[in-house]
């Protein structure tokens, strides 16, 4: 054999020899931290930011279309019920009036002219001068015309109606928040023309997530703190509750009134609202955790709750669960943990459910 040949099977021999390590080993297991999660039991305080607003608020709005003729309030003005806020030229309603008058003066001539003839009929038939189809065709002919004058009457009525709508008038005492509208504009039927407000005790709107507005009812009280004063704090009490969610969000309106009136608050004040939630039945006790112990996927939000199998050992296995509020005592459990379950805390988004893991430390108890 050529002793080319032999050297170039001696290099292959010694590059296979290089390769051979022995058996493949098995990965290292990974390390992760855990904690043994315990129900909370206390009182915890969640704000949420809301808008004060007046005890009442009415959008005022004429219920007929029209050109505004002449305007009377502006935006700060006191007012008393009764007192003219708007007038729309009335020309068109005032001749609709006249020709709703015009029709009933004509069907009530109809109608004595049918009450004579049908009278008059009615005699000749008793002296069987008369046919009982004649009879019966001037009765018919003066129910119609008694009928016309009633309707003519409604039309009338409806016309003088269309004329006092021209008038806007304050249904309450208050304030006159707002005035979207000039003088000589056009305005249609139902079209916002003054914003009024009234009650002495303001209100607050506030919007509440859904994983808290179980905890919400009337009656509930609250602490209400006011951008525009900030060194005080006023009592109040939750009147509404919200059954459904507003538009587009999954949020729950909540009104709550404070308990007394006060000058210095006015309408459109930015406020936070502190609500108190104590433990929570729905679904399951509460828990707080590490915000880093939930993760999340296309599948949802879980955690992974550790089994131990020895000594530093242990299989995770993935848990979904619902989530509360982010405070800083941490991340609000509301369904998905039993009181006791052990739980990673560090490692979560590198491993998988069922994998075998190695425990840094001993568990701690989560806050």
């Amino acid at each position: 054999m050529p002793v080319r040949y032999l050297a170039f099977l001696s290099i292959i021999l010694s590059l296979m020899a290089c390769n051979d390590n022995g058996p493949p080993q098995p990965p290292p297991l990974r390390p992760v931290r855990s904690a043994t999660v315990r129900a909370f039991s206390g009182q915890i305080q969640r704000s949420f930011s809301g808008i004060s607003k007046a005890g009442q608020e009415s959008r005022l709005s004429f219920r007929v279309p029209g050109a505004i003729e002449g305007l009377f309030v502006k935006v700060g003005d006191r007012v008393q019920a009764g007192q003219l806020i708007a007038r729309l030229d009335a020309t068109d309603y005032e001749l609709q009036k006249q020709e709703a008058q015009a029709a009933l003066a004509r069907t009530l001539a109809q109608a004595r002219n049918a009450e004579a003839n049908y009278a008059r009929v009615r005699a000749l038939y008793e002296n069987r001068n008369a046919s009982r189809n004649d009879l019966d065709a001037a009765r018919a002919a003066s129910e119609s015309a008694a009928a016309a004058v009633r309707a003519s009457e409604t039309r009338l009525e409806l016309a003088r109606s269309q004329l006092r709508y021209t008038r806007l008038t304050a249904p309450v005492n208050g304030a006159i928040a707002s005035v979207p509208i000039e003088a000589g504009e056009n305005v249609a039927a139902g079209q916002i023309v003054a914003l009024l407000t009234a009650g002495a005790i303001p209100e607050v709107g506030v919007a509440i997530p859904e994983s808290l507005i179980a905890g919400i009812e009337r009656g509930d009280a609250v602490a209400i703190r006011f951008d525009a004063l900030p060194q005080r704090v006023f009592e109040g009490q939750v009147t509404e509750v919200g059954v459904a969610a507003t538009s587009y969000a999954t949020t729950y309106p909540v009104t709550v009134r404070l308990s007394g009136a006060d000058p210095a608050i006015r309408p459109g004040m930015a406020a936070e609202v502190a609500f108190s939630f104590g433990q929570r039945t729905e679904g399951g006790t509460r828990f707080l955790v590490p915000p880093e112990a939930v993760g999340e996927d296309r599948a949802g939000r879980f955690v992974f709750i550790l089994e131990v199998e020895g000594a530093n050992l242990g299989r995770v296995r993935r848990q979904p669960v619902r989530v509360g509020e982010l405070s800083a005592e941490g991340l609000e459990i509301v369904s998905g943990l039993k009181d006791g379950n052990r739980i990673v805390t560090a490692g979560v988004a590198l491993i998988q459910d069922g994998q075998q893991v190695k425990l840094l430390t001993e568990p701690e108890p989560a806050p």
